[in-house]
């Protein structure tokens, strides 16, 4: 989710505007590339796309050796990025990407942002799971090797205030219990979080680290990362 401040050379043209349950999404294009912005506020665009690139990398990185098609679950269809991605990545098995916002889930369907994720979603591996991802954790039993989460500007950052559960004590609680032994939870953010890291400790993860992604201006992208212990 680069910031926006890159693209004021260029003015922007609203492709789509809807009201839905969680309140307005918009797709603008402003020059090349393409931006989504809910309820007034900016969350991503297609200008870079390395920070959703790390996080599926970073995950598998952090998975133990020699495991066989490991399962994938990527919170947050986005411009989609880290979908496209992850399929990209012939050693994920399953990919599934949880999506609440139908808008999102039409403009890749068949819209703008087909162009980017077309191939993935055709990819036999991947399913779309159009949910939210909060409550979605707190209730299925499918578990995966990695969930790959990039549904906020960060945990110190909410797009809804209804996410603000998914970083307390019980939500960081159903995403190690989604996950099998070994396996890791990436959650990317728009600053680096000490809090958020000590959240993922008190929640029982183990090797707790932070990798950053530079950007233009201002303090890096990161991603956060933890594992399940086996």
């Amino acid at each position: 989710m680069p910031t926006a401040d890159r693209h004021t050379a260029h003015s922007s043209v609203t492709l789509d505007r809807r009201e839905g349950p969680y309140g307005e999404v918009v797709l603008r294009e402003r020059g090349n590339d393409f931006e989504i912005i809910a309820n007034g506020c900016f969350l991503m665009d297609t200008a870079d796309g390395r920070s959703e690139r790390l996080l599926i990398d970073a995950a598998l990185a952090a998975l133990p050796a020699g495991g066989t098609d490991p399962a994938v679950l990527v919170g947050g269809l986005g411009v989609g990025f880290s979908l496209a991605h992850a399929a990209a990545e012939p050693r994920w098995g399953r990919i599934a990407v949880v999506e609440r916002e139908q808008a999102i889930i039409d403009w890749h369907l068949d819209g703008p942002l087909a162009r980017i994720s077309a191939a993935a979603l055709a990819d036999p591996r991947t399913a779309i799971l159009a949910t939210d991802l909060v409550p979605y954790l707190r209730t299925t039993t499918d578990r995966y090797d990695a969930l790959c989460l990039d549904i906020d500007n960060g945990p110190d950052w909410t797009v809804t205030e209804d996410n603000g559960s998914l970083y307390s004590a019980s939500g960081l609680a159903d995403c190690r219990e989604r996950l099998n032994p070994g396996g890791v939870l990436a959650v990317w953010s728009a600053q680096p979080s000490t809090a958020f890291e000590q959240a993922l400790k008190n929640a029982g993860f183990i090797g707790v680290r932070t990798e950053e992604v530079r950007v233009a201006r201002g303090v890096p992208d990161v991603v956060h990362l933890a594992l399940r212990d086996g």
